[in-house]
């Protein structure tokens, strides 16, 4: 295994893990989901910067597109809704 340690996603999967911690902490707190799901999502690209960072990003090239993917719509929804949804 081919473990890659670039500093750049070493800090991104740093803010991922922040960022999914405060949303806990946020929806524990509040008892909005929208920073849950604004955790989750931060969580699922922490995961796919941890891939790459391990050298595994090859080997579940399809697996982190579903990944990112979701996590990408989980941020659309959630913009949305902090947008446009009721009050």
């Amino acid at each position: 295994m081919n473990i890659v340690w670039d500093p750049i996603y070493l800090i991104n999967l740093f803010l991922c893990v922040i960022i999914l911690v405060f949303g806990l902490i946020g929806w524990r707190r509040s008892g909005r989901a929208l920073s849950l799901y604004i955790g989750v999502a931060f969580g699922l690209f922490g995961l796919s910067h941890l891939t790459t960072i391990l050298g595994l990003k090859a080997t579940l090239e399809v697996p982190l597109i579903v990944v990112r993917t979701l996590a990408y719509l989980i941020v659309v929804f959630t913009v949305y809704k902090m947008a446009f949804g009721s009050k």
